[in-house]
């Protein structure tokens, strides 16, 4: 059994208590972490005990509010880092809010020379909504719809307004739920009860049931549509909780990873060889086709013979042993960048 230390957040800016519990959920054999949530309990632990021993530097405050951009972080940051670094301890840069292509547009600090980086894939939004939503009792149901689609977006990003205006062109959305932030927000009926005015900070993860009772299937707007990645956030797992049906505008081959962590997808009942387009405007072009499609669906028919589907995809994203081993794959990413690998940043 090899023995590994992680300081889960070197200058207490960020989300240490999350990274625990990231951390302690993981089920690879013969492999065992303690963590250390202050850099000044160090000294409690014998450091010559453990095969390695990481420190993470929390990015997961972006913009102007980051605390690296004072003097006094920075000179503190390299103090720690030299001191850690001559007892063997390797750093991670922590962004697991972002993907890799939205980190890339960013400057950061520190910038990365010896540090891996953290990004987001497809663990982390899942573990987040995870601890959010376990225990909670939802009312869904799924046998009075008033709406086709359920598409929001919020900011706009370039492949979103790409597909938008292809949905318009073609009349896709005139019976649907859908937002283009700021300009047009969700009908308040339909908005969060609990947000005086979303969207707040923190609340893009909460579910509120009506939307998803009131449509059929969710176009699922992902932040990124690059081919060299795969970002999943709460806005697949909404859907997914909800039991609802969906298409994702998203990563090239993320159906793909979907099936293969265990979830079930609806090629059965509709195209989804859109996810197979390398070619972000080819994916649109063909999302948009298998969208039209579906306008005049025959929806009871789908959603009852989808029903086991759509309850095995809820109870699989609840089933922590199945997230346990997408959170394996991140920390055995540590364990490579530790031991000599070529790792810089990985998929989690």
């Amino acid at each position: 059994m090899q023995r590994n230390l992680i300081l889960t957040d070197l200058m207490k800016t960020g989300h240490n208590d999350l990274y625990n519990a990231f951390i302690n959920m993981n089920t690879i054999k013969d492999q065992h972490f303690d963590c250390c949530s202050e850099y000044y309990m160090l000294p409690g632990f014998d450091l010559d005990a453990y095969d390695r021993k990481f420190a993470i530097i929390d990015r997961s405050i972006v913009g102007q509010y980051h605390p690296s951009k004072s003097s006094e972080y920075r000179n503190d940051l390299k103090k720690r880092k030299d001191l850690l670094h001559s007892q063997g301890f390797k750093f991670i840069l922590a962004t697991p809010w972002e993907s890799l292509e939205n980190i890339q547009g960013m400057d950061l600090y520190p910038p990365r020379v010896d540090e891996m980086i953290w990004c987001a894939g497809v663990s982390w939004f899942w573990f987040y909504m995870l601890q959010k939503h376990r225990g909670k009792t939802f009312a869904f149901k799924h046998d009075d719809k008033k709406f086709n689609f359920l598409y929001l977006n919020k900011l706009n990003r370039k492949h979103r307004v790409k597909l938008f205006e292809r949905l318009q062109s073609q009349d896709t959305l005139e019976k649907s739920i859908w937002t283009r932030w700021p300009e047009k927000k969700l009908p308040k009926e339909y908005e969060l009860p609990w947000a005086q005015n979303y969207p707040t900070y923190g609340m893009d993860q909460d579910i509120y049931e009506k939307p998803y009772n009131d449509s059929w299937c969710s176009i699922v707007s992902e932040t990124n549509d690059n081919a060299t990645e795969i970002f999943m956030t709460e806005k697949i797992w909404k859907p997914i909780i909800a039991q609802q049906v969906f298409v994702v505008h998203g990563n090239y081959l993320y159906l793909q990873k979907l099936r293969e962590m265990g979830f079930k997808t609806f090629s059965k009942y509709f195209d989804e060889s859109y996810d197979l387009e390398k070619d972000s405007d080819h994916r649109i072009e063909k999302l948009a086709r298998t969208i039209k499609n579906l306008h005049e669906a025959p929806w009871e028919d789908i959603y009852l013979q989808s029903q086991s589907m759509r309850k095995h995809n809820a109870d699989l994203f609840f089933n922590k042993e199945k997230l346990s081993l997408e959170i394996n794959k991140t920390l055995e990413s540590f364990l490579e960048f530790a031991d000599g690998s070529q790792v810089t940043s990985r998929e989690t």
